[in-house]
């Protein structure tokens, strides 16, 4: 779900229809940039030239107006002047603070805070938790510091909370576990460190983003429970392996990244149950044995990277016979050879990069005695009974089967 697209759908199901809404004083839409979230920066409100209607929204604005004045004195730099525009009573006109409601019964209220590169230095204050009409939270690309206050989880409009590309610290913020409503959570690009409670793939979150911080420890057996449709853990230090049941739950991820991380051991069967997957990155390991069979069921996938791991064996006709597939990598490996299927020039053509391997004949290949000792060699991977043809939509029965005739 497009950041954008969401925002367009938040403030439809918040403005009751007819209701008429005026966002003005914008500069400009930063959306997929290096440093993490992007999204629209969207400054002043309603009725910017207007003074405040006498109504009982009124309350809900001084309110508000007492929640950003507190977090104005909380910033110690703000080098393109946004927060010259927070002053007096009427926060609709403040840059960054968009409203909504202008004509509901309720009058005027704080939507959402949209302050995507805007450069500014400070902490969150506890008082932002009195704008409990607020959306969508907004701070990709500043330089705002500490930990989120404990009282976020009394914001029950909350649905889309960024705070990408600061310099946020600490454990894993626990209190967005509670934000009752939220479904986006992007906290990439930060220092965050520590384990990642597996409660957060129980959350009905469309889009999780924790990579580039330092997280550690293994991957939650639930991470496929989760209902994200996007889930990115790249670039931390979670190690072991990935969850034996990874793909059991039938989930509807379409991208997940592992990639960069510090993992071993095999990648599971499940991931192939994975039906609406379209890249699947677990790049930058150290994962060994063969890839399994399942991948071929991966009928919607669009990129896969093995890269610089420490697979074997050969791979599998039924892998390049994938049709949506546009880029394969299996570079800096070990994998033995490939089929006259993955030799095509169709193949090819779509990306398709196996140097660094240790298949005989072909170029850019691994020296020989880098080849004699295969990592991994004596791993045991389950694996599903071999069934010839590979028939995908019978593989989840077979897989809980052995998943529970190996658990404790």
């Amino acid at each position: 779900m497009g950041k954008f697209w969401l925002l367009a759908f938040i403030l439809c199901q918040i403005i009751p229809t007819g209701t008429a809404v005026t966002v003005a004083g914008g500069v400009g839409i930063n959306i997929g940039n290096a440093g993490g979230g992007g999204g629209v920066w969207i400054g002043g409100g309603i009725n910017n030239n207007n003074p405040i209607p006498s109504s009982p929204s009124v309350s809900k604005l001084a309110t508000a107006y007492t929640a950003l004045q507190a977090w104005k004195s909380a910033m110690t730099d703000d080098p393109l002047g946004v927060l010259k525009t927070w002053v007096g009573p009427n926060v609709c006109a403040y840059k960054g603070v968009f409203c909504a409601g202008s004509h509901g019964p309720m009058g005027p209220f704080v939507a959402g805070i949209d302050l995507n590169h805007a450069n500014l230095q400070g902490t969150l204050v506890k008082e932002l938790a009195l704008l409990t009409d607020m959306s969508i939270f907004h701070l990709n690309t500043n330089r705002f510091s500490g930990t989120i206050p404990e009282n976020f989880r009394d914001m029950p409009s909350l649905q889309e909370l960024d705070l990408s590309n600061n310099h946020f610290s600490g454990p894993f913020p626990t209190v967005v576990l509670y934000v009752p409503n939220l479904v986006y959570l992007d906290l990439r690009f930060n220092t965050f460190s520590g384990l990642v409670p597996g409660d957060l793939f129980n959350k009905r979150l469309d889009a999780i983003f924790l990579n580039n911080n330092q997280f550690e420890g293994e991957l939650p057996q639930n991470l496929a429970n989760s209902p994200a449709s996007v889930i990115n853990l790249a670039n931390n230090k979670f190690s072991g392996i990935i969850p034996v049941s990874f793909g059991l739950a039938g989930s509807k991820l379409k991208e997940i990244l592992l990639l960069n991380n510090q993992l071993t051991g095999c990648i599971p069967e499940g991931v192939g149950l994975f039906s609406e997957m379209q890249v699947f990155d677990v790049s930058r390991n150290s994962l060994m044995g063969h890839l399994p069979d399942t991948i071929s069921c991966l009928s919607d996938i669009e990129v896969l990277n093995f890269a610089h791991n420490k697979l074997s064996g050969a791979l599998p006709d039924l892998v390049c016979s994938l049709r949506s597939l546009m880029n394969l990598t299996v570079a800096y490996n070990f994998f033995s050879g490939f089929s006259q299927e993955c030799s095509k020039q169709f193949f090819r053509n779509t990306g398709f990069d196996f140097s660094l391997n240790c298949i005989p004949g072909r170029d850019m290949q691994r020296p020989q005695p880098e080849c004699s000792v295969i990592p991994g060699g004596g791993l045991s991977c389950l694996r599903i009974p071999s069934a010839q043809p590979l028939v995908c939509g019978a593989m989840l029965g077979n897989l809980v089967l052995n998943v529970s005739s190996t658990s404790p």
